[in-house]
């Protein structure tokens, strides 16, 4: 007996000692599998991944170029004869490019191409650089320095003229491919002409181009403007001063964002463009100038641009500062040269918006499309919204008089969001998004403002309008959340009947769809995917009829490495009723046994969440940081993404710090109960932008749950962030004086007012020029933490604005760098990233 008990006792401690074994074995960072998933590497794996269709003018035609591990290939479908053919067969095209050229390609390896349909969309267009080099040929200015040089030399009695040194370029082949054909024209050597000079707005009749030059309006003809095109230091160019007025921060055109002190100064008697909208009879020209004088400025100082360091200066309105910008709408009359403002209240501290015409699918590779008015009888809508978000009129002025006339209004407690305004039924009908019912829903109105019915109804959200039908009376929309039994964040396309009766779907299934309508209505190509399968493309006419399938993903080199999908889940809110939608990604070197940390990477909303839905290879985030020795967990909170009801989008209003934390914490809980390889005791947060405010956030306010983060370019203190986004998202209190005046009150809550909090290990990274989230917000979140004898990791990105650009591979590592060392146990201690230099040839 008292051996039994002594064995019993001997077993029970061997299993208690192999559970604490299996509770503290934790993965080896694994830094070589996470490097095989840069977005370098990728590059190499993963080549196209979705259709994106060049509609024809003529027929339902459309060409495409889709990249395999085997190459890219162009094809050209036509829907209504149901074919898909290449555009040209690769190996030929090859050979008559090496021949012309005399630079060597094969079918696999062919220049990238930019097509243009010509003679009735019968042959192509294009051109290819040679490696040949070749001498630049003289041009007008040319001629004139050295007419110039030889005058000045002769004056000094120096006949002989010293030749300079020829410039020289790549060799330029401008050729035609006619469709079936067996062979290449060579048309001439010709660049493609700058006939695009990103200063000018060059009117539908191509008359006239308007411009701005020091703050002021500009103009030149099309004789003037040719030169130009040649030389724009032509002395000889007639330009026609039309304004005045024009001051820095209150002119017409020609803004400076993103110059320094030195760039400024060098470019301030350039020409600059001038944005606008014409009438399609060139006669008119809608241009909103904003008066910024009395916005204050706000300053980056990049370090490293130069030997001096440069000085970026910028108008920023912060929320809760009471002065705001003053917008005026203006009507230039192109024959008179006269300016008419519309008829608006200048005191009303509010923003405008001019509904622009929507070019035709087909039109969309047209090298000309000047932006033009929503009517096409010269009508001017556009819409006005309050300060607070609140107040949104949708109105129409009369472009001879300015006379402004309102048609419809919204208003809301929290925030109105819109979509474009459309006409129909020769401008006698518009077609209005809203969610006034606490959907997103479209309405159907006369241009009077009479409300004729509400087309589409019911607890789903309408993302958009893609075409309507006005013989038919059929309207073709992409939606979220109508199929109650799948993911609502699914996107798909349906058409109704403008009275509102006859919803059907047109591409129903289990996945998130991404199409592209014909101008006809008649057929749409479809991209389908999940995070968790193989992203396929198809042809379907409106009815939902299958017409071909085009082409399924090459993710066979992705897969040789090791890749395996994630998986998804739905879990509950922290109120116990609202669905949440998330992406889990496992190491793909998992093992059941180890115990993993959970890493939560957050964006908190409110316009969009950071859970894909589609097959994506932007893993650098997500799939990728979990090759480290991660469970990596992405899911959404309630005030995140806008594609759910009003309620759900807006249910952070008021409370943008804290709002989407308790979802996080409870979601990883609830994770943690399923899934026993997950360490409850190891979870980190991380971000970037909203997600760097949310991931400090979260470490502040449930300091004993989550133990680490990467904050990156954070808007820790949304007091000084822009106050469209904070009052929008956040709110802002109109209150009205006693004198009548309105004043604008703003409260929000900060991270750094709760620095004394931190228990956990944090690190803060931002660039030190980021003109969108100041790095004064981090900086301020520092200096909290130091004063609260707080320890932390700070990083400054030298030069780099709010994405980080080539430092993005830089912060990836530090990233994986802070979790192992805390949950994994192991610290990176050799000065050099091995990850990064490994694949940087030396030489």
């Amino acid at each position: 007996m008292k051996k039994i008990i002594l064995l019993l006792f001997i077993m029970a401690t061997c299993v208690v000692f192999a559970q604490d074994k299996i509770a503290s074995e934790v993965p080896v960072p694994n830094y070589r599998l996470a490097s095989k998933f840069s977005p370098t590497n990728l590059g190499k794996l993963v080549h196209s991944t979705s259709v994106r269709p060049n509609w024809l003018k003529n027929g339902n035609r459309f060409w495409y170029q889709y990249k395999t591990t085997d190459g890219a290939n162009y094809y050209l479908v036509d829907a209504d004869r149901k074919t898909r053919t290449k555009l040209f067969d690769n190996d030929k095209m090859a050979e008559w490019l090496t021949e012309i050229t005399k630079d060597p390609y094969d079918g696999q390896n062919l220049p990238r191409f930019s097509f243009k349909f010509v003679k009735n969309e019968t042959a192509i267009q294009f051109r290819v650089t040679s490696t040949e080099e070749v001498e630049v040929k003289d041009d007008e200015k040319d001629k004139k320095d050295e007419v110039k040089d030889t005058i000045k030399k002769d004056s000094t009695e120096i006949k002989k003229v010293k030749k300079k040194k020829p410039k020289m370029e790549k060799k330029v082949y401008f050729l035609e491919y006619k469709l079936g054909g067996n062979g290449l024209t060579i048309i001439d050597n010709s660049k493609k002409d700058d006939d695009r000079k990103r200063w000018a707005n060059i009117s539908p009749d191509s008359t006239i181009v308007l411009y701005s030059k020091n703050y002021n309006l500009y103009w030149m003809d099309k004789e003037n403007f040719l030169k130009a095109l040649k030389d724009e230091k032509d002395t000889t160019i007639v330009e026609n001063q039309w304004t005045k007025d024009g001051v820095e921060n209150y002119g017409y055109g020609g803004g400076s964002r993103g110059e320094n002190n030195e760039s400024k100064e060098e470019k301030k008697d350039d020409r600059k463009g001038i944005r606008g909208i014409w009438t399609r009879d060139s006669k008119k020209f809608i241009y909103e100038r904003s008066d910024s004088r009395h916005i204050k400025d706000l300053w980056v100082i990049n370090s490293v641009s130069k030997k001096r360091p440069t000085l970026e200066t910028y108008k920023y309105h912060m929320p809760g500062e009471q002065e705001y910008y003053k917008s005026e709408l203006q009507i230039l009359d192109i024959p008179s040269k006269e300016i008419l403002n519309v008829k608006l209240d200048t005191v009303k501290q509010q923003s405008l918006s001019v509904y622009r015409h929507q070019y035709k699918k087909s039109e969309a590779s047209d090298e000309f499309k000047p932006s033009l008015l929503l009517s096409k009888k010269g009508k001017i809508y556009f819409s006005t919204i309050s300060r607070d978000r609140k107040k949104l009129d949708i109105c129409v002025a009369d472009i001879n008089t300015g006379e402004v006339e309102v048609l419809i209004e919204e208003r809301f407690n929290t925030y109105i969001e819109t979509r474009p305004l459309m006409l129909l039924n020769n401008e006698t009908e518009m077609l209005h998004w809203a969610e006034r019912d606490g959907w997103a829903h479209i309405y159907l109105y006369d241009t009077k403002g009479n409300l004729k019915n509400q087309i589409t109804k019911g607890p789903y959200h309408v993302a958009g309008i893609e075409n309507v039908d006005e013989k038919e009376r059929i309207m073709y929309f992409t939606a979220n959340g109508v199929n109650r039994t799948i993911d609502p964040y699914y996107e798909h396309l349906y058409r109704i009947n403008l009275n509102g009766t006859g919803l059907r779907p047109i591409n129903s299934g289990d996945f998130t769809t991404s199409v592209s309508l014909s101008d006809s209505n008649k057929y749409f190509v479809n991209n389908y995917s999940r995070v968790d399968s193989t992203p396929k493309s198809e042809l379907r006419s409106n009815t939902g009829a299958l017409i071909m399938n085009l082409e399924e993903a090459d993710l066979s080199q992705l897969f040789a490495t090791g890749y395996k999908f994630p998986e998804t889940f739905k879990m509950k809110a922290d109120d116990g009723i609202t669905d949440l939608y998330g992406v889990l990604y496992k190491p793909y070197d998992f093992d059941e046994t180890k115990s993993y940390p959970l890493l939560e990477y957050v964006y908190p909303g409110p316009q969009t969440e950071a859970v894909n839905k589609a097959f994506s290879v932007r893993m650098d985030r997500l799939d990728r940081m979990a090759q480290v020795g991660f469970i990596v967990v992405t899911v959404g909170n309630r005030g995140g993404h806008p594609d759910r009801s009003k309620w759900y989008h807006n249910y952070g209003y008021g409370n943008l710090r804290d709002y989407g934390l308790a979802d996080k914490k409870y979601i990883a809980e609830q994770l943690a109960d399923k899934h026993p390889y997950i360490d409850i005791n190891k979870v980190g947060i991380y971000g970037h932008s909203g997600g760097g405010f949310m991931s400090t956030a979260a470490m502040l306010v449930y300091p004993d749950f989550f133990k680490a983060a990467v904050s990156s370019a954070g808007n820790h203190d949304n007091s000084m962030y822009n106050s469209w986004w904070s009052e929008t998202h956040h709110g802002v209190k109109e209150e009205i004086e006693a004198d009548g005046s309105i004043k604008y009150k703003y409260d929000i809550d900060k991270n750094q007012s709760l620095a004394a909090n931190l228990k956990g290990n944090l690190m803060l990274i931002h660039g030190d020029v980021d003109n969108n989230v100041h790095p004064g917000g981090t900086i301020r979140m520092a200096d909290a933490l130091i004063k609260a004898n707080k320890r932390f990791k700070f990083m400054i990105m030298p030069g780099q604005r709010h994405g980080f650009g080539k430092m993005t591979e830089y912060s990836f590592w530090l990233r994986a760098d802070h979790f192992s060392k805390y949950f994994l146990g192991t610290e990176a201690t050799n000065v050099d990233i091995l990850e990064m230099n490994r694949d940087i040839p030396k030489g």
